[in-house]
Parts: C-alpha cells; structure tokens; sequence
C-alpha cells in the first residue's frame, strides 16, 4: 500500500469518526428542538415534515408549570454564583501559584479532594444546615451550595493560567514601584483574561444545570429549571413536547454566552491545553 492510499485511508477514517461523533451529539439537540415544535402526539413519529407550532413555548410559561420564574432563579443563581465564585477563585489562585506557604501543597490537595466526594454524601448536611438557618427555599441556599461545589474546580483551572505568566513581568512590575494589586490588575489579569472567562462559563454552566441539591433544598419560591422539568407531567404519561420546549430554553443561555466570548473561550482552552 503505497503512501497516498494509506493518507486516504487515515483521512477517511478520520473522517468517519468525526461523523459519528457529530451524530452523536447533533442527533440528541435535533430531536429536543423538533420536538419543540410538535404536538404530544407527533414526537415519537420519525416525520421530517411536520405542522410546527408554538403552542409549546407559550404553555409553558403558563399555570401551573410558569417556567418564567424557574427560569428568574436559574438566571439569579447561576449569575451570582459567578460573580462571587471569579474574583474569590483568581485570588485564591493566585495566592497558590505566586506565593511559597507553609503547607500550600497539602492546603491545595485539599481543597481539591472536596471534588472526589459525592454530591448526595453531603446533601442531608446542607438540608439540615439550611433548615435550621430558615434558608430552606431560598435562591441564597443554592448560591452557597453553588460555591461550595464550583470554588475548587474554578481554583484549579485558573491556577493553571496564572502559572503560565512569566513571573519576570511581575517582579519587573513591583521593581518599579507597583503594589502588588497594581500588579494583579494590570498585568496578572489581563494575560490570565481568557482562562477567566473559560472559568466563568464553566462555573455558569455547572450553577445553571444543578439538580441535586436544587430538588432537595427548593420546593416553590427558589426552584430553578433543571427541577422544572420535572413538572411536565400528566395522566398520561411525560409531556415530551412540554420538555424539549423547556430544554431549547435551558440551552439558550449556554448558546448565547458561546456566542459572545467564542474567541476567548477557544483561546483559553487552548492556552490550558498547551500548559
């Protein structure tokens, strides 16, 4: 088999793989999003063609599943988490990469095997600690928990960014008589600036799909989406029409934020890939 043929063959297997994978993914979204647009008894029949509707959007917003407000929480809770979970992350981030402590790499596994416990390990702790707190059904519960689960992942992602700076540019910096918040916000920041953002949509896209502790610790006021749609049910069964309208809704968000900080978001991956 001669050179060219074995280049065909790689790149046609290539190929191949990048088809299934491509199926895999889009096949999933596809159906989600056609069912959106189909009646009850048309989901479950393989029709290219078919009437679509928007009655589906409209129900849902409607009593009693009103998914505007589980859609409120998840936008207050996901947001906030973030705009606490960021700075708390890259400080501590830094602390960890820039200083030499007593304990710094024991402190760092620690908080880092946080990560290998089970979520529902410390979900009757959280119940009992927000109950006796009267945070039971409240969108501050689901930020704490939020943050308690995100912290350490977020830590260690911007850890690995910050490490990649040059440590010259700061210790230049501090020569010329900077502080070291001066150094932080006009020099660590702006390089560190991609990885911050990929951060930030991950922590976002973790804080708007939790489900466990959200169903848990939430009944009325402070349910979010992902507990929503559990209420798309009857009689008769699941309301899959109900569902996939309520998922284009869920994945809106993530398609949005992928939309507006593309270039950061795929510099940033590609910049921790390579560290």
């Amino acid at each position: 088999m001669g050179n060219a043929t074995r280049k065909q063959v790689a790149d046609l297997f290539q190929f191949a793989l990048i088809l299934c994978a491509a199926v895999v993914i889009l096949v999933p979204i596809y159906w989600i999003a056609s069912g959106a647009f189909k009646q009850q008894v048309d989901v479950f029949q393989l029709k290219l063609l078919f009437t679509p509707t928007l009655a589906n959007f409209d129900e849902i917003f409607r009593s009693p599943y009103n998914l505007h407000e589980k859609f409120l929480n998840s936008t207050l809770v996901a947001g906030t988490t973030v705009i606490f979970a960021i700075p708390m992350s890259t400080m501590a981030a830094y602390s960890f990469s820039r200083f030499r402590l007593r304990f710094e790499r024991t402190m760092f596994l620690m908080i880092l095997s946080t990560q290998f416990v089970p979520a529902v390990v410390i979900v009757l702790p959280y119940f009992l600690l927000f109950r006796d707190l009267g945070l039971l059904d409240t969108r501050l519960a689901l930020v704490i928990v939020n943050l308690s689960l995100i912290l350490p992942f977020a830590i260690w992602m911007i850890k690995g960014f910050i490490d990649g700076i040059p440590l010259d540019t700061e210790e230049a910096a501090l020569v010329d008589g900077s502080s070291r918040l001066q150094v932080i916000w006009n020099i660590v920041l702006p390089m560190a600036l991609p990885g911050i953002l990929t951060a930030a949509i991950f922590c976002f896209i973790l804080a708007w799909n939790e489900f466990l502790f959200a169903v848990i610790i939430t009944n009325s006021k402070a349910v979010t989406m992902p507990v929503g749609l559990s209420l798309f049910h009857a009689e008769e069964g699941v309301l899959w029409h109900l569902i996939s309208a309520a998922g284009i809704l869920i994945m809106l968000p993530m398609f949005g934020l992928a939309m507006i900080i593309q270039k950061h978001f795929v510099q940033g991956m590609t910049l921790g890939a390579v560290r």
